[in-house]
């Protein structure tokens, strides 16, 4: 999840200092950073300029958070992937486009500093500074999922028993909500998926604006199923997946073709998930699947109970993989929950899901 400034709560009076290490490519910059989180009450443990020296540094001192410098570049990333997948700490990236931003976030990066912050000045950024990562260093993170499915032997796709083709209206369609750490959660959910799985798929994750480009060309090139930006009066086809755009809520239609309908008023999260659940229960009911991934907070809690009353089956995933329990828990207490999964199976219980809704009736 990439949240703007306005998400932030701010840092408490009176908060304990949390700890940081930076990771940034220049020894200037790196001054410079340690010198704004001074400003802004934040413990600077250590500075690193190199993807190696960064992994050896945050798994030796063991920080609350990770700020990291996109401007190191490619390095940056590599970065990311190693601290997430040896020693899991919450990293907030700052610096860079707005793509490098998405890929960190996918690659295991918890928040991003609003780019364009830094031009507000010294005083406005060190406070965003101290902000984010006063609110980074409550999430609690886990090893980056893709290193946990290879440990756990689930590399490969589930085979999907063959069904008849009852027309695209009856075409299952699996909605999909997730938010802070999201990315990467979905990431290795679709990676899992096979290429013939016959329903659509959709997948709202919550970002800031000029970040769901980004995450759709990610995703598209690491996982085997098409990833594009859905469009208003696109139809859903089997075997592809859409990402909601960051500029209005994704509402599914009965013909299965996409709306996309202007926030309301005062709205938090845009996009929202409650609002392409509920119009997934209203137009697909018993032939959706709905899956609440990882995320603070509680939108989509509401909208997977609609999706539950419908007749759909809902997967929550559990608190053991979960960068933020929020969501799902949310979810679980509104009984919305058919099945709580881990990360690794979430992508079985999805197939399993939709060859049910594919079985044949009797004549």
């Amino acid at each position: 999840m990439a949240p703007t400034d306005r998400d932030d709560p701010g840092v408490p009076r009176g908060a304990r200092r949390v700890s940081v290490v930076v990771v940034a490519g220049t020894h200037v910059r790196l001054a410079r950073l340690a010198h704004l989180l001074d400003q802004a009450g934040v413990e600077v443990l250590g500075v690193a300029k190199s993807p190696d020296e960064a992994e050896a540094l945050v798994c030796a001192l063991r920080p609350d958070t990770v700020l990291l410098d996109l401007a190191l570049g490619v390095g940056g990333i590599d970065a990311v992937e190693r601290i997430m997948g040896r020693c899991a700490t919450p990293i907030v990236v700052t610096g860079g486009a707005a793509e490098s931003a998405a890929t960190a976030l996918a690659a295991g990066a918890v928040d991003v500093v609003t780019p364009g912050t830094e031009s507000l000045g010294p005083s406005a950024y060190a406070a965003a500074l101290g902000r984010h990562l006063h609110v980074a260093s409550r999430v609690r993170v886990i090893t980056h999922p893709r290193a946990r499915l290879r440990e756990r032997g689930f590399d490969g796709p589930v085979a999907v028993p063959p069904a008849r083709d009852r027309g695209r209206r009856h075409t299952p369609v699996v909605v999909i909500g997730a938010s802070t750490g999201g990315p990467p959660a979905l990431a290795a959910v679709l990676g899992a998926l096979p290429t013939t799985l016959p329903a659509s798929v959709v997948v709202v994750q919550h970002m800031a604006d000029g970040f769901v480009e980004g995450l759709a060309s990610w995703l598209d090139g690491v996982v085997d199923l098409p990833v594009s930006v859905a469009l208003s009066g696109d139809r859903l086809r089997p075997g592809h997946v859409v990402l909601a755009p960051s500029d209005g809520n994704l509402v599914i239609e009965p013909t299965l073709r996409l709306r996309i309908a202007d926030p309301r008023p005062g709205q938090f999260h845009v996009p929202e998930i409650d609002g392409t659940f509920r119009s997934a229960a209203q137009s697909c009911g018993e032939r959706a699947v709905g899956v609440l991934l990882t995320g603070m907070g509680r939108d989509g809690a509401e909208g997977m109970l609609a999706l539950r009353n419908a007749g759909a089956f809902t997967i929550a995933q559990d608190e053991g993989t979960s960068v933020v329990w929020g969501m799902p828990a949310a979810a679980a207490a509104l009984d919305a929950v058919s099945v709580e999964l881990a990360l690794p199976q979430v992508a079985e219980g999805i197939v399993e899901a939709v060859s049910r809704i594919l079985v044949p009736e009797a004549v």
